[in-house]
């Protein structure tokens, strides 16, 4: 189970002193015990009675650090010129600071905190915000059919949905939109239009800047450098930022409403982004197919 040190990643060993000890070679026994890169702990402080570490990384397991302050104390006492008491103990402000719990303890808190973190993504993954995109429906110009579809759709599922700011056509605004979401906590994010192949189409784009790595299939190209499209064809994106998934869906309505059905299946039957991203691809170029539209 991961868990985030939240900025608190410093450990001290407290009510020891020390005589031509290496820190080094305290770090490195640290480092061996709580099973994390010796390159990633260092010694930042020595004091007359207490010398303080930093981990150098932003997250650990649960079960390199819950219980180990009992074994962390049998290794340093074998180092050379390092000498505890019986007062010795191991302090941190965060995370860290589980590394006091009895060994015994340990194991029950690590089952009551993986139920806990079970739970929290459990609801996490049932949470949903719908953003529509684009000028013409924030202008009032069409209406959105779109998220009442979904919305529905969705609750009927067992999911909770969040309708959010129709977004405008700008793949920054796009992006910082769609951190907002994941930082609050929604473990599925969908938009819906501006994945089209024109100048002002730049939903994609703003998952990319989201992740990188979003898989971003295309369901119908064009032949480059005819009609009114800047761009090779039209593609979707289904991005993963931690807990949280991505979808952009296409904005014709018949097309959303094809694509949940599809999403809702793969959710069921726990694809992955990749998987995901190609099913609902191939039904959407199908239907794009029947429409008229082929691929080049």
């Amino acid at each position: 189970m991961e868990l985030n040190l939240l900025e608190k990643t410093e450990l001290w060993i407290e009510n020891m002193t020390l005589e031509n000890a290496n820190l080094t070679t305290i770090a490195h026994i640290v480092a061996d015990v709580l099973d994390i890169p010796r390159e990633k702990v260092l010694v930042v402080d020595v004091r007359e009675n207490h010398i303080t570490l930093d981990i150098l990384q932003q997250t650990v397991q649960a079960e390199q650090i819950f219980g180990k302050k009992r074994y962390l104390l049998e290794r340093l006492a074998e180092i050379d010129g390092v000498n505890l008491s019986p007062e010795t103990d191991i302090h941190s402000e965060g995370i860290l600071g589980f590394i006091s719990l009895e060994e015994e303890d340990a194991v029950q808190v690590l089952d009551r905190t993986q139920q806990m973190t079970n739970e929290i993504q459990l609801n996490i993954a049932k949470r949903i915000m719908v953003f529509p995109t684009g000028f013409e429906v924030k202008r009032g110009m069409i209406t959105d059919t779109n998220t009442p579809y979904i919305t529905q759709r969705m609750e009927e599922a067992g999911y909770k949905v969040t309708k959010g700011e129709i977004l405008d056509d700008q793949a920054d605004f796009i992006a910082a939109k769609l951190n907002d979401a994941i930082h609050s906590g929604y473990g599925l994010i969908i938009t819906t239009g501006g994945i089209g192949a024109e100048d002002k189409d730049r939903t994609v784009e703003g998952v990319l800047l989201v992740d990188p790595q979003a898989a971003t299939p295309y369901i119908v190209k064009f032949e480059q450098g005819k009609g009114r499209h800047e761009k090779i064809g039209v593609r979707i994106a289904v991005g993963k930022v931690g807990s949280s998934l991505i979808i952009s869906l296409p904005g014709p309505n018949d097309e959303v409403r094809l694509a949940l059905e599809e999403l809702l299946k793969a959710l069921g039957e726990g694809k992955n982004r990749e998987e995901i991203a190609q099913m609902i691809a191939h039904v959407l170029r199908v239907k794009l197919q029947d429409k008229g539209f082929h691929h080049h």
